[in-house]
């Protein structure tokens, strides 16, 4: 049973990552296009961006394939740690997107303020910003619904990068109407959208970067999740005092270690019985991949 829920799991996120590959793909072919013919810096640095989504898209497919494979003889809690691996180094391709954008727009206000031309850009580099704007949330709607749905780190971090290059692509929009509509001297709205753009990619990063570096050093679950737990285990009768109490998480499951106390009198059999129907409802709260040890303990 939980090999199908796993295999279903796994084929829903190649699934969803698939979809939003073949638009990245798209998108970038005609974002370079437009950016060439348009004559448009910005859409060309946009045009980047997605091709930065269109191979975050592919280390998805690569590392979900990973995470999903069970426990074996190396890896005794599964794999589910490299699917938290694909968010981390889509958080950093997003920091790096998001400071090259920075760097990029830094440098075209530097020259424009010292008496330097910024080039006026075509109606096909402003059409192709909207277009992407309008793609990359409908993308980015379905990837996150999908993501929760799926329990999956990477796929909802694979959505805020699709949300990055609309809000990317906004900034452009802005750059390009204004530099279009507003003359010469108002060309400098280009870069400095981008710029503004820039420090919101670099927030979602960090946004996905923090989680991953405290699961990475086997940070606690959350303390409601952690009450929760006390909860369900004392609902059980005969059972007290739930004790070292230890959580994390690997990847999208949960690792629950904990120390209970019953009647030294009863038959092994017995304990064992409670032990394994604690283990069942935490399972059923919070998925088949949960890894559970509890620790049997007489009442003092």
């Amino acid at each position: 049973m939980d090999k199908t829920v796993a295999g279903n799991r796994e084929k829903e996120i190649y699934r969803v990552t698939i979809v939003g590959s073949i638009v990245n793909f798209l998108l970038l072919v005609f974002k370079f296009v437009a950016g060439v013919c348009g004559h448009s810096a910005a859409m060309l640095a946009d045009a980047v961006h997605s091709l930065s989504d269109f191979v975050t898209d592919i280390i998805v497919i690569v590392f979900v394939r990973i995470s999903a494979k069970p426990e074996d003889e190396g890896h005794d809690y599964g794999h589910g740690k490299y699917e938290t691996l694909a968010t981390a180094i889509i958080g950093l391709i997003l920091l790096f997107v998001g400071f090259g954008i920075l760097w990029n727009g830094g440098t075209a206000i530097w020259q424009f303020w010292h008496g330097g031309r910024l080039q006026e850009p075509g109606m096909l580099a402003l059409w192709a910003a909207l277009v992407s704007i309008v793609l990359k949330e409908l993308l980015y709607q379905y990837t996150a619904f999908k993501g929760r749905r799926l329990n999956s780190q990477a796929v909802v971090a694979n959505a805020w990068h699709h949300r990055s290059d609309a809000l990317s692509s906004i900034g452009t929009a802005v750059g390009i109407g204004g530099a279009i509509l507003l003359g010469e001297g108002w060309r400098i709205l280009d870069p400095l959208a981008a710029v503004v753009v820039s420090f919101f990619i670099m927030k979602v990063a960090v946004q996905l970067l923090v989680p991953c570096v405290e699961e990475l050093l086997e940070k606690s679950l959350p303390a409601e999740v952690e009450d929760k737990i006390r909860q369900e285990i004392l609902s059980f009768p005969g059972v007290t005092s739930p004790h070292h109490l230890r959580t994390r998480r690997i990847g999208s499951s949960y690792a629950i270690e904990v120390h209970i106390r019953m009647d030294g009198q009863i038959t092994l059999e017995e304990a064992h019985h409670t032990a394994t129907a604690i283990e069942n409802r935490l399972r059923t709260l919070f998925g088949n991949r949960t890894y559970i040890n509890i620790h049997v303990e007489p009442v003092k």
